[in-house]
């Protein structure tokens, strides 16, 4: 699973560079955030401008992911695309992450 991180300060940026989050890769991905993530930094977005298609396992997986970054850390989603975007409003994890339609509208958008 190919992802990139770059943290400013209390904030971290995990960018997706796959087109997938599916079963093939969900693992992967989970292992791969759990290693990025580990840094001090009390809010990740997760940068999800390149994934075209997820399904419950990688859905799963992202869940997961914002679960092992434990109490008073908070992971936001971004640019999201709509086939991906439906996904997370049809299951109602619109309503456990933040969504936001670009990584520049999540950068802007007030920390909490």
């Amino acid at each position: 699973m190919d992802m990139s991180s770059r943290t400013e300060g209390a904030l971290q940026i995990v960018s997706v560079n796959a087109q997938r989050i599916d079963a093939a890769v969900a693992i992967q991905f989970k292992d791969v955030m759990r290693a990025e993530t580990e840094g001090p930094a009390t809010r990740v977005i997760l940068d999800l401008s390149q994934v075209d298609f997820i399904d419950s396992s990688g859905l799963g997986a992202i869940v997961a992911a914002m679960k092992q970054l434990g109490p008073g850390r908070k992971l936001d989603l971004a640019g999201l695309t709509p086939t991906v975007e439906s996904v997370f409003r049809l299951t109602r994890m619109d309503t456990v992450f933040a969504l936001f339609p670009t990584l520049d509208a999540a950068l802007m958008a007030p920390a909490g």
